[in-house]
């Protein structure tokens, strides 16, 4: 079977310099981490670091590979994150019941979104609940898993820049975000029925 996906093309970029595409992508990064860390802060200092590294080596490839790029840079960092707090965890026990900082309970800019004109306070109500359910059900996911959803739902990736940010073949990122697709609807129909 010929796979049809490509990496879109230079006219098709909303974003011809690197500053404009660190615009473009900083709020998704942001989310994408902050729900991978669980931490404001750390999300800010990763996307940070995945930004600078991404002009620092980057810059001069052309803007059609900035994103893979990127997404490649920014899963490193947070495996790095990872793997910094399972070693943390290992050696200060008392650090994995710490409180999260006071920050990180503010609401995300998507909860935060205006709702529609004509929604009443209990739709509003309802959907920021459902966005408050998804966002903690993707948190619940394998890192793997985790990433492939948000590389390949959220962020719209095709499989092969899926497969080059995440180092992993193609195979593998259909795997992961199939299981992904099905663990979540699992646990969202279980929402559903709650």
């Amino acid at each position: 079977m010929e796979n049809t996906q490509t990496v879109a093309t230079e006219e098709e970029l909303p974003y011809c310099t690197v500053e404009e595409f660190l615009k473009y992508i900083e709020r998704r990064a942001f989310h994408m981490a902050r729900t991978g860390t669980g931490s404001t802060d750390s999300a800010m200092d990763i996307v940070q670091d995945s930004m600078y590294k991404l002009v620092e080596k980057y810059s001069s490839k052309q803007p059609s590979e900035w994103k893979p790029l990127f997404y490649r840079i920014l899963n490193s960092r947070l495996t790095d994150y990872y793997r910094r707090k399972a070693v943390r965890d290992r050696v200060f026990i008392w650090s994995k019941s710490a409180p999260k900082d006071s920050e990180d309970s503010v609401a995300g800019p998507v909860d935060r979104a205006v709702g529609r004109q004509s929604e009443t306070p209990d739709e509003m109500l309802m959907r920021g609940q459902r966005i408050q359910q998804l966002n903690h059900s993707v948190q619940q996911l394998p890192y793997r898993q985790r990433q492939a959803f948000m590389l390949r739902c959220w962020e719209g990736l095709s499989t092969i820049e899926t497969a080059s940010a995440m180092e992993i073949s193609q195979g593998s990122v259909k795997t992961h975000y199939s299981r992904a697709m099905h663990a979540l609807r699992d646990m969202l129909e279980d929402y559903r029925r709650d």
